[in-house]
């Protein structure tokens, strides 16, 4: 996994960080230039006028989008789920979140909740709006001219732009959240959250392929919005595909336990030798910054670290048993038949990068490490 890119944060709401990337305030620029001819033409009077009318909607329509992703974040800690933050880039916004839903009906709430709040903001937007003109109707999105009033104007693009972005965002294809949607039915229906992820991320690629096309189409004709379509059809495409390995990677791990992966003839460290033979006898030859330590019928103790082993040193405690400084309140042991997934999601993984896997009668029948999972997962990406 990547690294999570760090923006500008902008402040918290109901206890979710809200931050900015580098490429939202180009997006700004660009939309300010692309509207400000669109409201002078549409309301008259002076430059001034149409450029703060500009800049006030599509700070209102970040919003909007702000709004969006904070009901897929409110539903996701509803569900159990951390929420790391939300961030508004280029082309939208993306709300971060710490493990995975359980179950399709927790995926599917999650995923529809950022389209309803869309839906109720360009309602709201459309409503004012037809309160404003009324002559217009309500479902009349055509920009009014001078008599509707900078306020009615500049609803109505809320209204349309959210509009468009619900159309767009429900389309059945990963990472829209339609495709999320999508994803979440196909799991519920086939009970494979594997396949119903590499069937919407191939719907996904589908999708950028077609609207690549079509933005190669609008170049040719010398039309700006080409060029538009062409940078959405990137990303969609690369998230698209990035769902599609997380599908195979998922199958493969269904498939695999504990036992395919282990190293089954580990170096371990006997419970009589002491702390001094321990870091004279195998840390310092192998270089490895933890060892299983197992008694004579090679059950399983637990883990020691190196260093655990050189504080006690420098404490002057080198005839210490390494029994006597194993990892606490850390299970660092795993059936060997249990699934490739269990391992993954421990907090032994996490911290020591590498578990101890164990029978029934908590002998100790190999370790497992992340190194040794990467090897086994890289054939499907």
């Amino acid at each position: 996994m990547t690294p999570r890119r760090t923006g500008f944060k902008l402040g918290r709401i109901l206890g979710i960080t809200v931050s900015l990337r580098a490429s939202w305030f180009v997006m700004l620029f660009l939309y300010i230039i692309w509207f400000a001819p669109m409201f002078h033409e549409a309301l008259g009077g002076s430059q001034t006028t149409a450029y703060l009318v500009t800049v006030v909607t599509v700070l209102c329509l970040f919003l909007a989008l702000v709004l969006h992703e904070l009901g897929h974040a409110l539903v996701a800690r509803r569900n159990d789920l951390q929420v790391e933050g939300i961030e508004l880039w280029a082309l939208g916004g993306v709300t971060r979140t710490a493990g995975a839903t359980t179950t399709p009906a927790a995926q599917l709430s999650i995923a529809a909740a950022g389209p309803l709040v869309t839906l109720a903001v360009a309602v709201l937007a459309g409503g004012l709006a037809a309160l404003i003109a009324p002559h217009q109707g309500l479902f009349d999105f055509t920009i009014g001219g001078p008599q509707t009033g900078p306020v009615g104007v500049s609803l109505k693009v809320i209204a349309i732009m959210n509009v468009a972005v619900l159309a767009l965002n429900l389309v059945p294809a990963f990472p829209l959240d339609g495709g999320q949607i999508a994803q979440a039915l196909v799991w519920w229906k086939t009970g494979d959250r594997n396949l119903a992820t590499r069937v919407t991320g191939r719907l996904g690629q589908g999708l950028a392929l077609l609207l690549g096309a079509a933005g190669l189409y609008l170049l040719s004709r010398s039309r700006e919005e080409g060029l538009w379509l062409m940078v959405i059809a990137m990303f969609v495409y690369q998230g698209a595909g990035a769902a599609v390995v997380q599908g195979s990677l998922g199958q493969r791990m269904q498939q695999l336990t504990v036992a395919d992966v282990m190293d089954r003839e580990p170096v371990t460290i006997p419970a009589e030798a002491t702390l001094l033979d321990a870091r004279e006898h195998y840390f310092i030859p192998y270089h490895v910054p933890w060892f299983a330590v197992v008694d004579s019928a090679r059950r399983f103790l637990g883990v020691v670290r190196m260093e655990r082993v050189e504080a006690e040193l420098s404490a002057g405690r080198p005839a210490l048993t390494v029994t006597d400084a194993l990892e606490e309140d850390m299970p660092v042991g795993i059936g060997v038949s249990q699934p490739l997934e269990s391992l993954l999601r421990s907090e032994a993984m996490g911290r020591l990068g590498g578990m101890v896997a164990v029978d029934a009668d908590g002998t100790l029948r190999g370790v497992v490490t992340l190194a040794q999972v990467r090897q086994a997962l890289r054939p499907a990406s």
